[in-house]
């Protein structure tokens, strides 16, 4: 017999009541009474003795005058925190609470209190104070024509500026073991370059703590120097808003062994310690000024004043002659012994832009600039106004060039950094009319704009290696060898979780300093 076809509202509640009933565990239970009737009495004694226990164990506990439905919530509950122990679910998260990030080093500058907000009166409604509202009369329509206003950038007021540091109370004095560690003797002659493989595990043995990561100024690291004295590690660093930080490790004068100066408006682009007068520190910045930080009579010096600066080196074996480079792609040669803040020669080089100079060490009178797309090697001795002719040119770079410089002890290499992702090394021994390429190193360099360029530099130490930054996961700062091998990669899962846009080497030390963008400086150290 074929069975009779059902409507879709008899099928819904046929399957309604084939449905078991739904019972949660926070409820008491609820009769079923769509289910057999022999089963009841099995479900209500057996609910019934559920209840009795429980009563029986809470009323031995002192909570006499619960309901049964209170009692059985109980019940579930600690049935459901029984369950919840067995898969150590809270283990796991006092586990997760300890592996969060943890806060980087608060060492050196102390953050400053925000002043609270001003509390401004409620705002009312005047029409419902019955006060009419104040005519405004719409401004002009401005002009449609458009006007160019140039860049004016705030100066410091020409001549000296005392050496006042900004992080301690008005008035205070330099403390004297500064004076003492810059008077120290440098003129140590530095270690002979070392085998790779000593080399190797010279760099292995550096490490970094949270005794040696500290806030030395206030905003993104610029630029960064070691001083060259060896009874402490002593760090000079500028930054974006034009403040220049001192830092001895382990040092208790300032914040942490910290002193912060400001001696400029603008980015401090670059910055050197004489190598003889090791009390001066050398500093220019986009502010147009290029001081001398002398820290015997605790002044910062004028030595030239000019818009558009960008970089300098030292010309000349005593340190008192510099080269000075700005962004129109020129060159002016500046003697510090002349009275005044001018040059005593100017020269256009490249008519786009020039970012880097980099004198020989040896032969003082080579110097490598660092224009648009090419790097470009200069006698200073044959130098014109205009349209000078480089000596040797160093090919095979597509996009900017960041950074080039000669290698410390002989000059027979240039480094250079550009974005195109690559750094290359050029033999320079021949000074050719185009020096050859030795290697090309693939390296990223995209840093954007929130981030200091990268930058390669040579180990003063080591002829033949260098350190860069690097943007890969987890942060590091990398040492290669002039052949493109890998010879040792820094890292610290606890220290070091920044980019570290600006790195240096100490010159006799083995000492390792790197810089990221909220104006901290990490130290690898022995």
């Amino acid at each position: 017999m074929t069975p009779p076809v059902l409507d879709g509202a008899v099928r819904r509640s046929a399957r309604r009541k084939a449905m078991p009933p739904i019972r949660f565990k926070d409820s008491p239970p609820s009769v079923n009474t769509h289910s057999k009737k022999s089963k009841t009495p099995d479900i209500k004694n057996k609910s019934q003795r559920n209840r009795e226990d429980i009563k029986e164990d809470c009323t031995s506990d002192g909570d006499e005058g619960l309901s049964a439905y209170e009692l059985e919530r109980l019940e579930n509950i600690r049935q459901n925190q029984a369950f919840l122990s067995s898969m150590n679910i809270l283990q796991a998260m006092e586990e997760l609470k300890q592996c969060t990030r943890p806060k980087p080093s608060q060492r050196g500058l102390m953050r400053s209190h925000a002043a609270g907000k001003e509390v401004l009166p409620a705002r009312k409604s005047l029409r419902l104070l019955n006060i009419k509202a104040e005519t405004l009369t719409l401004p002009p329509e401005p002009s449609r024509r458009l006007t160019y206003t140039p860049y004016l950038s705030i100066k410091h007021p020409a001549g000296p500026l005392p050496m006042n540091p900004v992080n301690m109370e008005q008035g205070s004095k330099l403390p004297s073991q500064l004076l003492e560690l810059c008077s120290e003797d440098s003129t140590t002659e530095r270690k002979m370059d070392l085998k790779l493989k000593e080399y190797g595990s010279a760099l292995n043995i550096m490490r970094i703590t949270e005794d040696t990561v500290a806030k030395v100024v206030k905003e993104r690291v610029f630029s960064a120097a070691f001083h060259p004295c060896t009874s402490s590690l002593l760090v000079a660093t500028g930054d974006m808003g034009g403040h220049l930080g001192l830092w001895k490790l382990g040092g208790d004068w300032g914040d942490d062994g910290v002193l912060l100066f400001r001696p400029h408006t603008r980015p401090v682009s670059c910055l050197a310690f004489s190598r003889v007068q090791p009390t001066h520190l050398l500093s220019l910045s986009y502010d147009g000024s290029l001081r001398c930080m002398d820290v015997e009579k605790a002044v910062f010096d004028e030595v030239f004043i000019e818009d558009d600066l960008r970089t300098f080196d030292f010309l000349s074996h005593d340190c008192s002659t510099l080269l000075v480079g700005n962004w129109n792609g020129e060159v002016a040669i500046v003697d510090r012994r002349t009275p005044g803040n001018s040059h005593e020669s100017l020269h256009s080089l490249d008519p786009k832009t020039l970012r880097c100079v980099s004198v020989h060490p040896l032969q003082k009178q080579y110097f490598a600039v660092a224009e648009h797309s090419v790097v470009s090697i200069y006698d200073s001795r044959c130098l014109k106004k205009n349209h000078s002719q480089a000596v040797s040119t160093l090919q095979g770079h597509s996009l900017s060039i960041s950074s080039a410089y000669f290698s410390p002890r002989t000059g027979n290499r240039v480094l250079t950094t550009c974005l195109d992702n690559h750094i290359r090394i050029y033999d320079t021994s021949a000074m050719t009319a185009e020096s050859p390429l030795l290697t090309s190193i693939g390296h990223n360099m995209r840093t954007g704009r929130w981030l200091s360029k990268l930058s390669a530099v040579w180990d003063p130490k080591q002829e033949d290696c260098f350190v860069v930054g690097s943007l890969s996961n987890p942060r590091r700062v990398e040492v290669f060898h002039e052949s493109g091998k890998p010879l040792h990669c820094f890292k610290d899962d606890e220290n070091l979780k920044t980019v570290q846009s600006v790195t240096a080497f100490h010159p006799t030390r083995n000492a390792l300093l790197g810089g990221n963008s909220s104006g901290r400086l990490h130290v690898f150290t022995d």
